[in-house]
């Protein structure tokens, strides 16, 4: 059961008590009071308010006694849970409807932050399950499968994996995710299964029309939904190092490339790294391998003269001792673009 903590509590009494020109007292569900005008009561037991809390009813003190002061204590009723007590010192005739006001208040406050814990607990349910799910090896437990069908998935078929960067989830992006499971895994990624190839696709698009910043990869469909998240993983590295632009990849399009990224040929510092300090050197030669080392495409991407794409390529040859026109050494350069990102 949701509980004010002392710090709210109070903040509430400060805050109602500038315009409320009575002494305010908040009780939590044990009657103790957690916040008040005065600040030497908080810890101690209201016992108007263990009354108020026993009977559900208003509870009016018309005498000031040892150790209760006169005044209208009103039970916080959330759904069926009382929750705590508001109590207002002075004439009940008085303070009554005052005491109505910081109720209402009070009760929207906690209904409200009690529905905010209620979302935190089930994204973080969430978040728990998917990195379960790419977690997990082997076949699927029935827990699993009963837990996963709650989301919409039916693990007795392949899934294929979106993984999404730079995802506003702001947006209203849920004509197209309305209908699929989606899962947050960081700030702006986020991924989505899909269940039958064909609608992937159409979803790839729907998204990239809705959000033309939004960077896609996909895995193959397959009967491990951690398969296809790792091939969606380094589908998208492969597009970190050589086709920046893109903001859609298949991973059945480029798993020569991301095979070869997890390959170290020999411990050695890579030739690319040397390109660190030359973002302009850098651009160069991705898009000269987007280019398939055609000169006029790679001059016109990048908007230069053909001359300074020569002079660019030969600067790149002369600090990483590769030279790009070389097939295979331009075969090593993409090599290291590749394990930098992978």
């Amino acid at each position: 059961m949701f509980q004010l903590s002392e710090k709210q509590a109070q903040e509430i009494v400060d805050k109602m008590m500038q315009d409320i020109p009575y002494n305010i007292n908040i009780m939590n569900d044990r009657g103790v009071i957690v916040g008040s005008g005065n600040h030497e009561r908080i810890g101690t037991v209201h016992e108007a308010a263990v009354r108020a809390l026993a009977t559900g009813r208003r509870v009016e003190v018309l005498e000031d006694g040892k150790f209760e002061k006169k005044g209208t204590n009103e039970p916080i009723v959330i759904g069926d849970k009382r929750v705590g007590v508001i109590g207002i010192s002075g004439e009940p005739d008085e303070v009554r409807p005052f005491c109505n006001i910081v109720r209402t208040t009070v009760s929207l406050l906690v209904e409200q932050k009690t529905a905010l814990e209620t979302l935190a607990h089930e994204e973080n349910r969430r978040s728990a399950f998917i990195r379960m799910l790419l977690e997990h090896r082997g076949t699927y437990t029935q827990k699993i499968k009963k837990e996963a069908a709650g989301y919409g998935l039916d693990l007795a078929l392949p899934t294929q994996v979106l993984y999404l960067t730079g995802f506003e989830a702001e947006k209203d992006a849920s004509a197209s995710l309305l209908r699929v499971p989606v899962f947050r895994l960081e700030e702006d990624v986020y991924l989505v299964l899909v269940q039958g190839e064909p609608a992937s696709e159409k979803l790839a698009e729907a998204l990239r029309h809705e959000q033309p910043r939004l960077r896609i990869a996909i895995g193959r469909p397959e009967e491990s939904i951690a398969d296809s998240f790792v091939q969606a993983r380094s589908a998208l590295h492969v597009q970190d190092a050589l086709k920046p632009s893109a903001n859609l990849i298949r991973f059945h399009e480029v798993s020569f490339l991301a095979g070869l990224a997890q390959v170290d040929i020999a411990p050695r510092l890579r030739a690319t790294a040397k390109l660190a300090e030359h973002p302009d050197l850098l651009d160069t030669l991705r898009v000269f391998v987007e280019q398939d080392g055609n000169m006029s495409g790679s001059a016109d991407r990048l908007n230069i003269h053909r001359n300074t794409l020569q002079y660019r390529l030969k600067r790149i040859a002369e600090l990483t001792g590769r030279d790009p026109r070389k097939v295979l050494e331009l075969f090593q350069l993409v090599h290291d673009l590749l394990a930098e990102y992978r």
